[in-house]
């Protein structure tokens, strides 16, 4: 099909709040902490727009690797926006869901999460994904591992697996696929964010870093993916002729 319409589903890595601050002479703390009002105005632009679902990488698990500092203050960072979020969650009707391994993570931000999820399960105007201590080769491992464990108590048979099958088991299964992945900071990676689920994702890469990101750098990106032709393998001809 033809992608002559806004995306669904938008995924993005926040990359360059470090960078950001560096460059302006200040800790990165400071980067990380601008990025979070950029999450503000860019939940608000998306609603605006009619996307339904946005996916935010906040924190992977190769992060952990980071200066200790680091680590600890965006740990106290994400606790702090749970909190502080929740009531404009409410208000503007937004849907919190976090995906990850969140068995590391302090027990007090794991409570604190689901109250959130729980408190803003019925809104309607946006689901709001937040991977957190996330790895798409982890979301990939622990759906096999699920999978594995019912071959083994006789519930299916190994050909029963299809990548269908396989798919309902991983984190957003019951979320459509992203439409446009989006990346900050002029890196052209994934870096580990949805394998299974960027298959077929429309690829945007911008020069900004995460915190100077705003409507208009979304409306960049959104123009972008109207002009791009999502064939899933068929040929130009065919969509012409479906």
């Amino acid at each position: 099909m033809s992608s002559n319409s806004s995306p669904n589903h938008i995924a993005i890595i926040m990359d360059g709040n470090g960078r950001w601050a560096e460059r302006r002479g200040h800790p990165r703390a400071i980067g990380h902490e601008q990025g979070v009002k950029a999450i503000e105005k860019l939940l608000t632009a998306a609603i605006e727009r009619k996307i339904s679902v946005l996916t935010l990488f906040a924190f992977g698990v190769e992060n952990w690797g980071r200066p200790q500092e680091e680590v600890t203050f965006l740990m106290t960072l994400f606790a702090q926006t749970i909190k502080d979020q929740a009531e404009h969650l409410l208000k503007h009707n937004i849907k919190l869901r976090v995906i990850g391994d969140l068995t590391p993570v302090d027990l007090d931000l794991q409570k604190r999460i689901r109250e959130v999820e729980d408190l803003t399960a019925n809104n309607t105007a946006l689901t709001l994904v937040m991977a957190f201590n996330y790895s798409g080769r982890w979301d990939i491992v622990q759906a096999t591992i699920k999978i594995a464990h019912e071959v083994a108590q006789g519930l299916l048979e190994p050909n029963d697996i299809s990548d269908k099958f396989f798919a309902a088991y991983l984190s957003i299964a019951d979320l459509p696929e992203p439409d446009l992945f989006i990346r900050t900071s002029g890196e052209q990676r994934i870096s580990n964010f949805l394998l299974w689920q960027l298959a077929y994702t429309e690829l945007y890469f911008t020069e900004v870093l995460w915190p100077d990101f705003d409507e208009m750098i979304l409306d960049d990106a959104l123009r972008a993916y109207s002009k791009r032709q999502r064939r899933y393998g068929l040929t130009s001809k065919q969509l012409q002729e479906n």
